[in-house]
């Protein structure tokens, strides 16, 4: 059954009332074609209840723009959406193809600041952001009473003489949705053990993000990555107008995670609406052991990002040096699962946790 427009539809109700289902819901595969862009395939989905986002399978299956019933939910960064050919890997270069967007994987065999691990130079965020998926399908139609929009890629992080790791990822989303599911598996094809490290960047930007927006979620523990964080460690929540020169602030979150073991960060922006408009991103906290909270206020760089992740931001030598960085051994299968979506109002958020 689906929820629409106020009432509940079977399958029946809805086919009665259209010619096609793409007049209210689907997907629909594209390329784009302007400037930088030029030759990124593309993905526009739509559910019916407002919720639109589009997937970019030449961007390692990450999200880019989305919005909800005509209000922007993802931030854009000036990059603006770039081919992978434009991929600069060394230090920062990272920045210069980084679309933002809803969502950016970064990973998978290392993420975070740019280092020299074990005499390899490493850039910011990792690869595979940056890498084209294959085995790209779409896959839509009734489950029942359920139309059910399922879209599938696999993205390979691999090397000769190196490492061979595949993700393949499946987004779910439904008729009248507004939650879009991903479901990530990262196996080892190859025959040594290898770092594993990933990091889900998901942004969010005007007019969801403004002066009155407020961070909320799951019961933590926070603190800032540096002393530029802890400056702003009394307001970590709460977010400002675009400031000229602003410089980033980092916040590391330990959620206490639900019966279920989810924990999730969301944004309320109270003034959007009759009751308020907010987002969520929700995950598990023994697959995403961590989660940040990036506060960027700057003008033409207004952008807050909530980030489940294997480990903090700060680069895989870094990670190493403390003992913590995580492996995945050959053959081994690991399972991320998280959920990204929009509710009406602050009792839309407050619902997301399962009592204990």
């Amino acid at each position: 059954m689906a929820q629409l427009y106020g009432r509940v539809f079977s399958k029946l109700d809805i086919m009665r009332r259209v010619g096609d289902i793409s007049q209210i819901a689907g997907a629909t595969s594209c390329e784009l074609k302007s400037g930088r862009a030029a030759g990124v395939p593309a993905i526009d989905v739509k559910t019916g209840s407002g919720f639109r986002f589009t997937i970019l399978p030449g961007r390692g299956m990450d999200i880019a723009w989305a919005d909800y019933k005509g209000m922007a939910l993802s931030f854009i960064s000036k990059a603006g959406v770039s081919s992978a050919n434009f991929f600069e890997e060394p230090g920062l270069g990272f920045l210069r193809n980084f679309t933002c967007g809803l969502l950016t994987t970064c990973g998978l065999t290392y993420m975070g600041a740019p280092c020299v691990d074990e005499g390899k130079a490493l850039g910011l965020h990792g690869r595979i952001s940056n890498t084209p998926a294959e085995d790209v399908s779409v896959l839509q139609g009734w489950e029942g009473d359920e139309f059910t929009i399922r879209i599938r890629g696999k993205v390979r992080e691999s090397a000769m003489f190196g490492e061979n790791l595949v993700l393949t990822r499946e987004f779910v989303t439904r008729l009248g949705d507004s939650k879009l599911e991903i479901h990530d598996r990262i196996e080892n094809c190859g025959f040594e053990a290898q770092p594993l490290m990933l990091f889900y960047h998901f942004n969010f930007g005007y007019p969801l993000v403004d002066r009155n927006t407020k961070l909320m979620g799951s019961p933590t523990k926070v603190r800032g990555r540096d002393a530029r964080a802890d400056e702003g460690l009394a307001r970590y929540n709460l977010f400002e107008e675009p400031a000229h020169g602003f410089t980033e602030q980092v916040f590391y979150h330990d959620l206490r995670p639900d019966a279920e073991g989810a924990v999730w960060l969301g944004l309320l922006n109270p003034n959007l609406g009759p009751d308020g408009l907010g987002v969520y991103v929700k995950s598990k906290k023994d697959q995403a052991t961590h989660f940040g909270e990036w506060k960027q206020m700057g003008e033409g760089d207004y952008v807050v990002g909530l980030e489940p992740c294997t480990w903090y931001p700060e680069g895989r030598a870094e990670a190493r040096r403390r003992g913590e960085l995580k492996q995945i051994e050959p053959g081994e299968i690991k399972s991320f699962d998280s959920e990204v979506g929009v509710v009406e109002g602050e009792a839309g958020l407050g619902k997301l946790m399962t009592p204990p």
